[in-house]
């Protein structure tokens, strides 16, 4: 078992997803986050899709004096635009079609809290100038309202977009930008943080065999290099959507690289890191190497033995030699 995988002991599973990370990177976000919190501040925090922007929000509200009130979010992409106004700042009995009652705005049930607007980005101009206002002045109007209501909201927001791009084609307000990006945090990718995967992969293996009542006791030297080396577009979502499959999926007390997702499991083994370091580089025996390259050629020519024999430069029978000294497999078959 590879070092980084050693001794890892998974955080409590019985509550939400903590921020988990060793890295540089990643103990960074961690100092800004305690930096952050107490204060008022606006916070801005970016990075790609399934990175943990609404996780790292949650803990500044949770370290903030804010954290016995309410912790809002809302997701600025999956609102219609017609509907932005209403669920922001509510809206009273008749003011539209379909308004058969009064009716709060979060920025009201955020009251004394915190309000996490999840890819502001995408919120339309129009509900951009009334977002501007009600910073400015700390109270809203309801739709069809003539009262204003004071409210004391901290506003937490995210994107995943370059907010530079959004600013420059004028699909975004300066003025609100700087007012919500007053301190920025940037989260990595987990693929510029792939020391902290074993402890990620333990966390979620841990909270799905409690869930599935399962007691797997850990990952396949096998398994732990695809999912060292894999580049995870979809970030830590995709690592935990892979660990709860690979859960269901086995039956004994290993995950092995079989029952991993086929773009995780099939995708190239990272042989050195980016500094020529090889996080299994040097570590790892040439028949490892080996394997692991018959594997993925297999994979590739999806197991026809031809092909992928002569892409290896091998004769066929040399190559099923080498799948049953491996003890390799196709993917679904017993």
């Amino acid at each position: 078992m590879d070092e980084n995988w050693r001794e890892i002991e998974a955080p409590d599973v019985r509550y939400a997803i903590p921020i988990l990370g060793r890295s540089p990177k990643m103990q960074r976000v961690l100092r800004l986050v305690s930096k952050v919190a107490p204060t008022e501040s606006a916070v801005l925090i970016t990075g790609e899709s399934g990175t943990g922007k609404e996780l790292v929000a949650r803990s500044i509200h949770l370290q903030s004096h804010r954290a016995a009130e309410e912790f809002v979010p809302v997701n600025c992409g999956a609102l219609p635009e017609a509907l932005f106004e209403s669920e922001l700042f509510g809206h009273v009995k008749g003011s539209f079609t379909g308004a058969v009652s009064d009716k709060p705005g979060l920025f009201e049930v955020a009251d004394s809290g915190t309000l996490f607007l999840d890819e502001v980005g995408e919120m339309p101009l129009s509900t951009q100038v009334k977002l501007l206002r009600v910073l400015e002045e700390r109270r809203i109007r309801r739709v069809g309202a003539g009262d204003f209501v004071t409210v004391d909201v901290r506003i937490i927001t995210a994107t995943n977009r370059d907010m530079r791009d959004a600013l420059a084609a004028g699909e975004f307000r300066r003025d609100l930008y700087y007012r919500l990006n007053v301190f920025q945090i940037d989260l990595p990718p987990l693929r510029e943080r792939r020391e902290d995967i074993p402890l990620l992969a333990m966390f979620f293996l841990e909270r799905y065999n409690r869930r599935a009542g399962k007691n797997i006791k850990g990952f396949s030297s096998g398994a732990q290099r695809v999912l060292v080396s894999y580049s995870y577009p979809g970030n830590v979502r995709e690592l935990e959507n892979a660990v709860e499959r690979a859960v269901a999926l086995t039956d004994g007390d290993t995950i092995t690289e079989f029952v991993l997702p086929p773009d995780i499991a099939e995708s190239p083994v990272l042989m050195l890191s980016e500094g020529g370091n090889g996080y299994y580089g040097d570590s790892m025996k040439l028949k490892e190497v080996e394997e692991l390259h018959v594997r993925r050629v297999l994979a590739k020519h999806d197991w026809n033995l031809t092909r992928a024999a002569k892409s290896l430069g091998i004769s066929r029978s040399t190559l099923w030699r080498k799948i049953k000294e491996y003890g390799l497999r196709r993917r679904g078959r017993a």
